[in-house]
């Protein structure tokens, strides 16, 4: 049963609904905000289906007119005559419509009728499977082919058991065999009476134009050859070694002795920072030393080109044709006028790092978006496809919510407790670092941060931790390793209360997304605390694994929360964002599958490189 059709343009609003015009009951919920925020606005709407709740929702577009129509039905039902259904109401709707017209009430009794032909083809089509499915199959097997290629049919048994009755029986039979044999002898070619031929099976086969045991001719590979040939390099190896050898000697200069300093200067020897041999606080001024922090500087992180049009692959129509549909433009696009350019666009994003399944999405709802457009007058097609992707990238790239850490923290003092960040990631991405980084950052609005040395897994974590905590002259809170790392959080938390703390950053231990014990205390440290924010720390190197850790770490997140609703990945920090070059694809990929921004981007090893993600700059690179 149809629960709802919905039918509202792209601004958001509602011309139609089959719920107010027949009286039916209201929803459960609100699946259509949901898929609205999750699909239309997020650049999936090429996806086949999106599910919420108990429901399931199936859309469709006009994009000439700019509506959009989405059905809505019990996800366990599968109903068959949805997109018949919407096809019909996409075409009724749009020969009534009027942009400045707003209530359509007469169009209920056409969507009844269009319901019912819809259902009624439905079960028309399942009663022909159904029918198709029932129909005995032709009695082929009745003529069996033997192992060795003989037929043993009644026939080829009475012929040979070589009685009248063989006679009797292919002549009664023969109009009626006729077609079985012909698809038996067409199947096996080569049998005479059934039997087939003995050397059909020793059939000579030819390499390279010469057959097995034939005499060898120049198109065969000859041994004999390849035996002198491994000859003659060898004697030519032996001559080259004895004129090697009456060669006169020139002398080599070896290897010098290294010759050891008894008394070497500290100053060369001594790398340590000097709080760890006095035991005390370090004396330099980081702040002073290091500099502003690059995330208050507002600047083009790359792309110095000039916008590009996507090709449009190989030409299928002439020059005059193409430039005659540019200036008369009305042209309706279809999606096979697109694809050329589609390709062009995909095999671009690919080639900057976006994972293949990502720039595939992307083709398909760009796709989606423009077919049954009309083409403007003096338009081409690449250039309106390449519009609308870097449309769709600057919807992904930028942030679904305004996210301002720093008014945050100021919102949670007001309450008398601690703004907590949760830095979680795969191993070796850099998330000590950059937790140092966030630090130095915060540090220069006058807020005090406490660290939170939660890795008790890996060896030095905490002496690392602490290093970047005596440099910055911040408290530390550790308890050594081989502790429970989400009581470790709690008790940080606690005691940056009790010390009137404005920030605490939470140091995880790096863990890859299968591993299962890991992921387990992770969540544990998450249900427990309740922080913030939860920063994924991944590197900008990656390509399609990207997709595999963001979709993991959420999924591991989500299955083993113990609350109903579970608390996932709300940002992102890029790291080693500096040696990429123009391969920015990582950032579009993150985004994307997780629909969590890119809060930071770290760029360099200094605790200055922190850096915000320029969305403009990131989309022009993109489609360099």
């Amino acid at each position: 049963m149809l629960e709802e059709l919905l039918i509202f343009t792209r601004g958001g609003l509602i011309l139609w609904s089959s719920c107010r015009a027949l009286g039916a009951a209201a929803l459960k919920g609100s699946p259509i905000d949901a898929l609205i925020r999750s699909c239309l606005l997020e650049e999936r709407s090429a996806d086949a289906s999106f599910s919420q709740d108990n429901y399931a929702l199936k859309w469709t577009f006009h994009n000439d007119l700019g509506l959009v129509f989405v059905a809505v039905y019990q996800k366990i039902l599968h109903l068959l005559y949805v997109d018949d259904l919407l096809a019909a109401v996409r075409r009724e709707f749009s020969q009534i419509y009027d942009p400045k017209r707003t209530s359509y009430d007469d169009f209920g009794d056409i969507f009844r009728q269009l319901h019912r032909e819809a259902e009624a083809r439905a079960e028309e089509m399942k009663k022909s499977k159904q029918a198709l499915s029932s129909r005995p199959q032709p009695a082929l097997s009745q003529k069996k082919v033997g192992p060795k290629g003989r037929r043993g049919d009644s026939h080829g048994a009475a012929a040979n058991k070589g009685g009248s009755g063989a006679k009797d029986d292919s002549d009664g039979d023969d109009s009626g065999n006729k077609d079985q044999n012909t698809l038996v002898n067409g199947a096996f070619k080569g049998q005479e009476n059934g039997v087939r031929k003995e050397n059909s099976l020793a059939r000579p086969v030819v390499v390279k134009g010469k057959e097995n045991g034939g005499p060898k001719d120049n198109g065969a590979f000859d041994v004999s050859k390849l035996q002198k040939l491994r000859t003659n390099k060898k004697n030519v190896a032996a001559d080259n070694g004895t004129k090697k050898l009456t060669k006169p000697d020139t002398k080599k200069k070896g290897k010098q002795d290294r010759v050891w300093d008894d008394k070497p200067s500290n100053k060369k020897l001594d790398f340590t920072d000097p709080a760890d041999e006095r035991g005390d606080e370090v004396t330099d001024n980081v702040a002073v030393i290091e500099g502003e922090s690059m995330m208050d500087k507002d600047e083009d992180l790359s792309s110095d080109s000039e916008d590009e049009e996507v090709e449009d692959g190989p030409k299928k129509k002439g020059w005059f044709s193409s430039m005659f549909q540019s200036i008369a433009g009305n042209n309706v696009l279809e999606k096979s006028d697109l694809q050329p350019a589609l390709k062009a666009l995909k095999d671009r994003l690919m080639a900057k790092n976006v994972a293949e399944e990502i720039a595939e999405k992307l083709c398909e709802s760009v796709a989606a978006s423009l077919e049954g457009k009309k083409l403007g007058s003096f338009t081409r097609i690449s250039s309106t496809v390449q519009t609308a992707m870097e449309d769709a990238l600057l919807r992904i790239l930028t942030p679904r919510r305004s996210i301002d850490i720093l008014r945050d923290v100021h919102a949670a003092k007001e309450r008398g407790r601690p703004y907590v960040i949760v830095f979680v990631g795969v191993n070796g991405v850099g998330k000590s670092t950059n937790l140092a980084k966030v630090a130095y950052w915060l540090l220069q609005h006058n807020l005090s941060v406490t660290l939170a040395a939660c890795d008790t897994f890996r060896s030095g974590a905490v002496e690392q931790l602490r290093t970047h905590a005596r440099r910055l002259q911040i408290p530390i809170f550790e308890k050594g390793y081989e502790k429970d790392p989400a009581v470790v959080a709690r008790e940080a938390i606690q005691e940056a209360t009790r010390n009137k703390s404005d920030v605490v950053l939470v140091d995880t231990a790096g863990r890859m997304q299968d591993n299962e014990p890991l992921m387990r205390a992770l969540s544990k440290l998450i249900n427990l605390n309740s922080p913030d924010l939860v920063l994924f720390v991944g590197e900008a190197l990656v390509g399609n694994d990207a997709v595999d850790q963001l979709t993991k770490f959420n999924q591991k997140l989500a299955d083993l929360s113990a609350v109903p609703t579970a608390r996932l990945i709300d940002g992102i920090l890029l790291t080693k964002f500096d040696t990429i070059d123009d391969k920015v694809g990582a950032a579009l990929s993150m985004v994307y599958i997780s629909g969590a921004p890119v809060m930071f981007v770290g760029c360099g090893q200094s605790y200055t490189d922190l850096k915000k993600l320029n969305v403009k700059s990131i989309v022009k690179t993109l489609l360099k």
